[in-house]
């Protein structure tokens, strides 16, 4: 065989491979669209119950048809705090066995057909399999205007082209069977150590399990790959595809480090135990197909026989892997939990592998912007009494609303690196939404902080309220914190319902608003209240009614979002209509609220 005959089944060999990839890229996409993060989701809920834990995440790795995937949303779960790191070892043990997945299917690849085969067993081969998958992908695709659904046709055309791509690279190095050299290259690797490295070097190169698995699947279809070569080689890629984990723990939480480092001990302790288990077996009574050449199935079988063997021998010594994993990544004696931290690190830029969950943390740092600044506001109230105001609460206040600024600049850097990724168009209503939500969070922030300002500039000249301009303070306070707490849990729980009600207290607050400034100002011309208290009431009740307005943005926002339209609720049309159209539970509602906050 010349050089070039070499070079361009090199080509053609790198053209499948290519090909083999993007299908896995596509499948992998496809199965999480449609998925809608739910299965990430359970992750979080998991309990300390080992075999739910490694079940889970056999069950999340088939789907994403990725451990290395898997594995880095763990670190990120675990580096925001949602998952302890024991539950997260049973995870990363699940998701080696998940992996294996893709070698069963490929193994559809090496189905032989005959003129007495079946048709519908022909159909099966990857050579027919692949065009008609393919097809019916792309009509389902095209036709489909729901999300789920063109995500189903996204993952069959993934599924062809991945079939493709194996085909490809089977054709491609199949000539290179007669090389003498291409057979001592296998026989060489039969040296377990030099197995184990070549198998660890591809998959870290190719930062995936599945692809080097799929690789070496294709080369067993030549003949030349001999059962004796094939297992360190499969052993090694399991260590190689800790390299995406350890990279994406770079920078982490000191527990996310440590979810890492598990994942790495439990391959290399686990192909160290297994090898060694192997190669005493062998010399003791030796294996028959040791020297025999391996199919794509027999690949397949090994690499899940060796990972589900390897996790039931683990599953009585996790708490041996958490405790290595602490001794090697080592707590500072000074080191504490900071909740703030927690918050920041949810919006992990690993999640970004998984759009559905990037866009739920997301949410959940909203909704906690949301309560830092309903706390803000609850304990503001209480510097307008004298005996009330305290210097230490408004440095914490002060210390609050910082990390509300923080957070909104976080979640906006993260949510626009999300519009970057491959979303759905719910998502991406989704993503559209949590911008707006969060500034409509930190306008709130904003304007509890100057009351608190108000109130600082009060104590500083030593000047109070009247008790009648207390009292309607209490009134129109108590509204304001009812409306915020609303606001917050209609974005907590997506709930229409809560956010249907705001509008009619918003309508209270304003009709307050007027009433009190009225009162006020005969106040002031009879000379009851200062001037000083006089401007600061006045522009306390502007602050208090803006509130009011932005919880009544962000129920129009809550609202829209429920809408299967793609246009974001018309917010001055709907508080129109909301407010000119006769509706008879909108006018219940208002003057229920009335009648609470009667002055």
């Amino acid at each position: 065989m010349t050089g070039t005959e070499i070079f361009l089944i090199a080509i053609q060999a790198l053209g499948g491979i290519a090909l083999f990839i993007y299908g896995m890229t596509m499948l992998g996409n496809g199965l999480e669209k449609i998925s809608g993060g739910k299965l990430e989701k359970i992750l979080s809920g998991l309990t300390s119950n080992i075999f739910k834990s490694v079940f889970l995440g056999a069950v999340v790795t088939a789907a994403v048809q990725s451990s290395g995937a898997t594995t880095v949303i763990i670190v990120g779960m675990v580096n925001a705090g949602i998952l302890k790191l024991s539950s997260a070892i049973g995870v990363i043990m699940g998701a080696n066995i998940g992996t294996t997945i893709t070698g069963q299917i490929l193994r559809l690849a090496g189905l032989e057909n005959s003129a007495d085969t079946p048709l519908l067993l022909q159909l099966l081969a990857p050579k027919y399999l692949a065009p008609v998958i393919s097809v019916i992908g792309l009509i389902i695709f095209m036709l489909s205007k729901n999300d789920v659904k063109k995500s189903l046709g996204e993952t069959l055309v993934g599924l062809g082209i991945l079939f493709t791509g194996m085909l490809t690279m089977t054709a491609s190095v199949e000539p290179l069977s007669e090389l003498e050299a291409f057979r001592k290259l296998f026989e060489t690797l039969s040296n377990p150590i030099l197995g184990v490295i070549a198998g660890a070097a591809v998959t870290a190169l190719l930062q995936s399990s599945s692809i080097s698995v799929g690789i070496l699947q294709s080369i067993a279809k030549t003949g030349t790959l001999k059962a004796s070569s094939a297992f360190p080689i499969i052993m090694g890629q399991n260590i190689g595809t800790c390299v995406v984990s350890i990279i994406s723990a770079a920078g982490a939480s000191k527990n996310a480090k440590r979810a890492a480092m598990v994942h790495l001990y439990f391959n290399v302790i686990g192909t160290v135990v297994f090898l060694t288990a192997v190669y005493a077996i062998k010399a003791a009574v030796g294996f028959p197909f040791w020297d025999e050449p391996i199919g794509m199935g027999g690949i397949a079988n090994f690499h899940t026989f060796f990972n589900v063997t390897v996790t039931i021998l683990f599953l009585p010594f996790t708490k041996l892997l958490e405790k290595l994993a602490c001794i090697t990544i080592r707590d500072s004696k000074e080191e504490t939990e900071d909740d703030g931290e927690v918050t920041f690190n949810a919006l992990d830029d690993r999640f970004l592998k998984s759009p559905a969950l990037a866009i739920q943390q997301s949410h959940n740092a909203v909704v906690a912007m949301g309560t830092l600044a309903l706390k803000n506001f609850t304990k503001m109230r209480k510097l307008f009494n004298s005996e009330g105001f305290n210097e230490k609460t408004i440095g914490k206040l002060k210390d609050n609303e910082a990390s509300i600024d923080r957070m909104e600049d976080r979640l906006n850097v993260y949510l626009v690196k999300l519009t970057e990724c491959e979303l759905t168009d719910y998502e991406n209503r989704r993503v559209t939404e949590l911008l707006h939500l969060t500034s409509e969070f930190e306008r709130i922030g904003d304007y509890a902080m100057n009351l608190i300002e108000m109130a600082e500039q009060l104590h500083g000249i030593d000047v109070a309220f009247s008790d009648s301009a207390l009292h309607e303070l209490t009134v129109i306070s108590d509204a304001v914190q009812e409306i915020i707490g609303m606001a917050v849990d209609a974005v907590k729980n997506n709930d229409v319902s809560v956010a249907m009600r705001i509008e009619p207290l918003e309508e209270t607050v304003d009709l307050l608003n007027e009433t009190l400034k009225s009162r006020h100002i005969e106040r002031l011309k009879n000379g009851e209240c200062v001037v000083e208290s006089g401007v600061n009431f006045l522009d306390l009740l502007i602050n208090l009614e803006r509130i009011s307005d932005h919880c009544s943005n962000i129920a129009v926002y809550v609202m829209g979002a429920q809408k299967k339209s793609k246009n974001i609720l018309n917010r001055h049309e709907y508080i129109r209509e909301r407010h000119e159209g006769g509706d008879e539970d909108y006018i219940s509602l208002t003057e229920q609220y009335m009648t609470k906050y009667s002055l």
